[in-house]
């Protein structure tokens, strides 16, 4: 927790300079109280009151406790409702979808789902003023994808093995990219290389080395 000093002509004063500093009510505050200052004789030689202030740190819980509320509402909202469980590891808040229609919560690709993640990770990360990481799942989604995106860089990368030439997948986000880069970051007979522009890149899969009588053609950035 860190302390900032404020001053203000009384201790009221100085309370409201932290609060709009801090832009939260008192209340999401802790506030040690330096000097309550004096007027002086005569209005003259008088002392400015000093605090100490800081933002709260959050109780263990609260912050998973307000993503699950945040999250229900934001499911009424979207005339989907479902139950929303969840658990915290470390600093990621992961929460789970219990509906009727996953697939409409997926989305195509699992855009919707994302999408539905970004605008949870913003909220949070206003009310909580610091970075959130969010990971949002519907019926074991996630885990299935990861699998699938795993078996489709093996897959490609055994036929960029078989034919020397390189393979170029279609256009993913950034955390799907990364899984099939990882996944094949071992083998040393191929490299990946990510090649677009935005949000959505295309991984090209690619030999390590020219395979004899063919040529090369994806660069390395």
């Amino acid at each position: 927790m860190e302390f900032m000093e404020f001053e203000g002509k009384g201790t009221e004063e100085a309370i409201e300079n932290a609060c709009a500093h801090f832009q939260v009510p008192p209340d999401q505050l802790e506030i040690e109280i330096v000097s309550v200052g004096s007027s002086g004789l005569f209005g003259l030689g008088g002392r400015k009151a000093k605090i100490r202030a800081a933002l709260r740190e959050e109780a263990p819980g609260a912050l998973l406790s307000e993503a699950q509320e945040i999250l229900e509402l934001l499911l009424q909202k979207m005339d989907e409702p479902g139950k929303v469980s969840g658990r915290q590891e470390d600093d990621r808040i992961i929460l789970n979808i219990e509906t009727g229609d996953a697939g409409l919560l997926i989305g195509k690709q699992g855009q919707t789902l994302e999408a539905l993640q970004y605008l949870l990770t913003k909220i949070l990360a206003k009310k909580s003023r610091r970075k959130v990481r969010v990971t949002i799942d519907v019926e074991s989604y996630r885990a299935r994808h990861t699998d699938a995106l795993v078996q489709l860089a093996l897959k490609n990368g055994d036929k960029v093995k078989r034919s020397g030439k390189p393979v170029t997948l279609n256009p993913m986000n950034p955390h799907d990219r990364r899984i099939v880069h990882l996944t094949l970051q071992t083998d040393k007979e191929l490299k990946t290389m990510s090649r677009g522009e935005g949000l959505y890149k295309k991984v090209i899969i690619y030999p390590a080395k020219k395979k004899e009588g063919q040529e090369n053609t994806a660069n390395h950035p």
